[in-house]
């Protein structure tokens, strides 16, 4: 809904807003002036299309074929780039992108640039919903590059907002933020009163999740007292709940309470009713921190009258079932409380598993595409099998039909047959070890594809069952005892941590190849994690301009480089007490390296006995044919360096 909502605020605004489409289409049709009537048309189609699809496409394509007609060149370039919009809000990725391209190439042959930087801003969108983050971003920082080149400052906001907006889907929350802010200010400077309100909800949701809640709290507040000076209502509740949240993280839980019952009093309108599953989930948390569970239960029943009248609900919020969980068993009700904590459970593992089945998809497509190829080799070795005995004929009729002349080329018949034989035989030859090679491959393929399936089947699942009884004990009993209580949390939090690995492990497992940008998002993602765990230490990742970041690596040495950054950022966490932790990637010699380094304790190399943590970076580096070696001194920090040879 938030993408469909964007195209909203990026494309040609809607010339019609409170009149008939019908009528309007109509109207249009009896324009006697042809490119005012297909803009007509396109501004008609265009809104048709979040109303009703079908006649959408029908105005779209007859308004082409009238731009055709009279050779109105604006009028179909604007009309094929509104096709590119309906497939892609109908959902048919590939054909919206066909399409935006048609128009891309249309108005940069006609030299139409406004058309032009908004085709390339619907490709960027085309390719963020079909989950291409990275094209997304190329072309989101194209349609920026043309709105710079031609100085248009007010639209260039829509591309900084996009790029922060992909940025916050990938998780680099700090980065999504500077783009914000950057939409923000040219938003202010024009005046652009709603597409304010969006940045301020969007900034507010990149400060919660780095867990800067008083900033979180003043962007929501700014937010939400321009949306009711806009009377822009559904911005307006959007931008209030997630104040209400980031109140009820902040434990001023009254405030909290106040600002979800103005949500739940708003006026109603047609599917608004829907919206309220959230806030009535929200509540039942809050009444539960409060330990009032017979408030919580009111909440419940309202939240399951919705389920029932909505059931995709329950895919979307599957925290309910946690919550109404503790209600329960704070009430009592164990049976109940069991059944909710199974539901929420059991929608936790089906979400896990849908991402795993994705995964899982792509590997037996591939497994079936190299069968396929396996299949036509063999093909192409019998025809040339065929074409050995043909030839044999043909030499048989060629000596009948001349035998004056067999003695004066029966040597050089014998000389090119022994060659052909030969060249044949080659051939043959590298078409078994072809053959043998696929072979091998997909006996690989199938093991790694058992094996990844056996880690999430088993051992995921009776992980998640592991913390999931903890978690009954805990709620189920009342434990007094600190050092048992110590002992499950310290139990838990391994099991989770074990799945994070698990998660890792699988991830590595599932390619062949590993890029190098793979790598990098991975392991900016677990410095950011690192990062949260303990404010104090100032974290900084770099990737020299030296360094080749098309270069790829096997699924091995991907995930023994990360394994190797994980365990020497662990170590310094654990053991250091630095104020500041690096990690660099560079060329030297040809070669790329990597290092972390520390400003903490350091110690003594000579002396100190090798634990766990060193010998396992030193096994991850021997087998990849990578060197590592380890500076440290007492009081002087330390670094690690792996040195990874090219040619591996």
């Amino acid at each position: 809904m938030k993408k469909i909502l964007l195209f909203l605020a990026l494309t040609l605004p809607l010339l019609v807003v409170s009149q008939n489409l019908d009528s309007l289409y109509q109207e249009a049709k009896k324009i006697k002036n042809d490119s005012t009537k297909l803009f007509k048309y396109n501004a008609i189609a265009f809104k048709s299309i979040f109303s009703n699809p079908d006649n959408a496409i029908k105005i779209i394509n007859e308004g082409k074929a009238i731009a055709k007609e009279k050779n109105e060149n604006y009028g179909l370039t604007i009309l094929t780039n509104t096709q590119g919009i309906y497939y892609d809000v109908t959902g048919k990725s590939d054909s919206a992108k066909v399409y935006f391209k048609k128009a891309l190439k249309l108005s940069q042959d006609f030299g139409f640039e406004d058309v032009a930087a908004r085709c390339v801003n619907n490709l960027g969108m085309a390719n963020w919903n079909s989950g291409d983050f990275q094209t997304a971003l190329n072309y989101f920082f194209e349609s920026l590059k043309m709105d710079d080149a031609k100085g248009n400052r007010k639209s260039s906001a829509s591309s900084l907002n996009n790029i922060g907006l992909i940025y916050q889907e990938m998780g680099l929350n700090e980065k999504a933020l500077e783009y914000h802010d950057r939409a923000l200010k040219i938003r202010r400077e024009f005046n652009m009163k709603n597409a304010q309100i969006a940045s301020y909800n969007n900034i507010g949701i990149n400060l919660k999740e780095i867990n800067r809640l008083d900033e979180a709290e003043e962007a929501y507040e700014k937010g939400v007292a321009l949306a009711k000076a806009e009377n822009n209502l559904l911005e307006y509740y959007r931008l209030l709940e997630n104040l209400a949240n980031v109140y009820n993280l902040q434990d001023k839980s009254d405030l909290a309470l106040k600002t979800y019952l103005e949500i739940i009093n708003r006026p109603k309108t047609e599917g608004s009713d829907k919206t309220l599953f959230s806030v009535y989930n929200n509540i039942t948390d809050l009444y539960n921190g409060r330990n009032e569970p017979k408030k919580a239960m009111i909440y419940i029943k309202k939240a399951l009258e919705l389920l029932k009248q909505y059931p995709s609900l329950e895919n979307s919020v599957s925290d309910f079932y946690l919550n109404s969980a503790e209600t329960n068993f704070r009430l009592q009700n164990y049976n109940i409380a069991r059944s909710q904590k199974k539901l929420y459970v059991q929608l936790k593992d089906s979400i896990f598993s849908n991402e795993m089945a994705k995964s899982m998809a792509d590997f037996e497509v591939k497994y079936e595409t190299e069968k396929k190829e396996r299949q036509i080799l063999e093909q192409r070795a019998k025809i040339a099998e065929n074409e050995v005995v043909i030839q044999k004929r043909n030499y048989q009729i060629y000596g009948a039909l001349a035998l004056a002349l067999i003695l004066a080329i029966l040597g050089y018949l014998f000389y090119n047959q022994q060659r052909l034989k030969n060249q044949q035989l080659e051939k043959e030859n590298q078409l078994r070890d072809a053959l043998v090679k696929i072979e091998t491959q997909n006996k690989l393929q199938e093991q790694r594809l058992r094996i990844s399936r056996d880690l999430h089947d088993n051992i995921g699942a009776q992980l998640t069952f592991i913390i999931s009884s903890i978690d009954n004990l805990k709620y189920g009993f009342n434990i007094d005892d600190k050092k048992l209580n110590s002992k499950l949390e310290t139990i838990s939090s391994f099991a989770s941590s074990t799945i994070r690995e698990l998660r890792d492990t699988i991830w590595a497992m599932n390619k062949d190849r590993i890029s190098f940008e793979d790598l990098q998002i991975r392991i900016s993602n677990f410095i950011d994690k690192a990062n949260l765990s303990d404010a104090d230490i100032a974290f900084s990742f770099t990737v020299d301009n030296s360094v080749d970041t098309s270069k790829s690596f096997t699924s091995v040495e991907g995930m023994n480089i990360y394994r190797v950054i994980q365990e020497a950022i662990n170590n310094s966490l654990k053991y250091a007490k630095a104020s500041e932790i690096r990690v660099e990637f560079f060329e030297e010699n040809s070669n790329l390296k990597l290092e972390i380094s520390d400003n903490g304790n350091g110690f003594d190399v000579e002396k100190t006995t090798e634990g766990n943590g060193l010998n396992n970076m030193k096994k991850r580096a021997e087998e990849i044919n990578a060197n590592l070696t380890i500076k440290s001194a007492p009081a002087n920090g330390t670094q690690i360096s792996l040195t990874i040879n090219k040619k591996s």
